[in-house]
Order: structure tokens, then sequence, then C-alpha cells
């Protein structure tokens, strides 16, 4: 079981696929023939393609032999930005997963965050933050948002630290740098990304207060924890800023 991340064409009639599953984790899929008109790959073997595949294991990828796809994300195709995100979403999920991994959660949150993009009850921007905090979460990378990261004080945390790796409390940010001034429900909402489960993660919306300093801390957490910049989120930025 998984999703198809990205599709490359190879040779004249050939697709190198990376396929994020459940089972191995990212894996690297040669579909054959997928690029001739009557071929059974044809349209499985584009992105955001969810459903099971039958594959063969050779010794350094895996060829495609059967494919049964149960959501195609059309509707997220119909919207550019929409397809933006996705891409995104699936960009940032090739980032941060391996082969012979476990990929269940990883997959979970991955599909999930398809079906808020589509469902779209909540902004796509938020959606953005809510997807990056929570990959990081699932990559053991999450930052400390329950107490001091300096002191273990689990009161007057108001700051956030990228390089300290969380929240810092009034008296440990005098001796910090680059210190993000953050209210309380920012705090809880970063509280519960971390903490919920990823069918609960986008049922909730949040005051323009609380997107500028979520935005502000999953940014400049982001650039400290990803050393890559993401070509599908250049885009976003250019032309839905």
């Amino acid at each position: 079981m998984g999703m198809v991340l990205s599709a490359m064409p190879i040779g004249d009639y050939d697709k190198r696929l990376v396929i994020l599953t459940k089972e191995r984790g990212k894996i690297t899929v040669f579909a054959k023939g997928a690029r001739k008109p009557n071929s059974a790959f044809l349209a499985c073997s584009q992105s955001f393609s969810f459903g099971e595949f039958l594959l063969y294991e050779g010794r350094s990828s895996y060829n495609m032999v059967s494919v049964n796809i149960t959501n195609y994300f059309e509707d997220l195709r119909k919207d550019l930005e929409a397809t933006c995100y996705g891409l995104y979403f699936c960009e940032l999920a090739d980032y941060f997963t391996h082969e012979n991994d476990d990929g269940t959660q990883m997959l979970k949150l991955l599909y999930q965050s398809m079906r808020a993009l589509i469902q779209a009850s909540i902004e796509r921007q938020l959606l953005r933050y809510i997807y990056v905090l929570k990959m990081l979460v699932l990559n053991g990378e999450a930052p400390q948002v329950f107490q001091c990261v300096r002191c273990g004080n689990e009161e007057e945390n108001h700051y956030f630290n990228s390089e300290a790796g969380g929240l810092v409390c009034k008296n440990c940010s005098k001796s910090t740098t680059s210190n993000i001034r953050v209210n309380d429900s920012t705090i809880y909402t970063m509280q519960y990304i971390n903490t919920s489960t990823i069918e609960k993660l986008y049922t909730f919306t949040v005051s323009k207060e609380v997107m500028v300093e979520l935005r502000q801390c999953v940014e400049s957490y982001s650039r400290s924890y990803i050393d890559r910049k993401m070509k599908s989120l250049e885009l976003i930025e250019k032309l839905f800023k």
C-alpha cells in the first residue's frame, strides 16, 4: 500500500516512480511501458495516486507488476494551489522517508493531508504548518513545547527559539538570541499538533495572531532542521504569497 510521490520519464516508454509505502518506506519502482497510450500503468504512474501496488523486487529497485488505485485525488489536480501544496507535501515526505523503514505513520499523515487539501475546511497555509510540524514530530525532531528547553520551567515560557530547540522561559530568554514572542494560544496549538492523532490533526482553525506566530516558529525551526529548499515551496511562495 502506498502513494506515488513523484514520477520521472525513463527511456521512450517507461517511468521511474518514487512511492511511499506502508510496508517498505520510500522505494523506487520502474513502471515499464507506463507512457504508452494503452498501458495499464498510464493513469497510476503519476503523483498523488494511492492504492495497492504488486511489485517484483530486484537487486536495487522494484518493477511494477499490477496496481489497484483507490484514490487518484482528481479534485486536488483541478485546483492549481491545491496541486502545488500537494506536490510540496510529497516532496517533504520524500525528504523525510527512507527505504526499509516502517512508513505507516508518514503515509497516513500524507494521505490525511491530501484529503484536507481537497476539503479546504481550514486555510492551506495552516495545513502547511501543521503538516511540517507533524512531519518533524514523526521524524523524532519535534521542538520542546511543554517546558523551557534550557531549565525545565513549565511556566512563563513565552519565547520560542529554534536554535535552542523549542520554548524558553523569560529568564532563559535573556541569554538567547533570535527569540520569537509567542502567546499561550500559539503554544497550545503547537502542543496539540505534537500530541494529536493524525486523524484529529486537521480539525481546528486559529486566529490571525496565532497564524503569524505559528508561521514564524515553524519556518524558523524548519530552517534549522531541513537542509534543503523545496522547489514546490518556492513555487507556492511565488504564486500564492
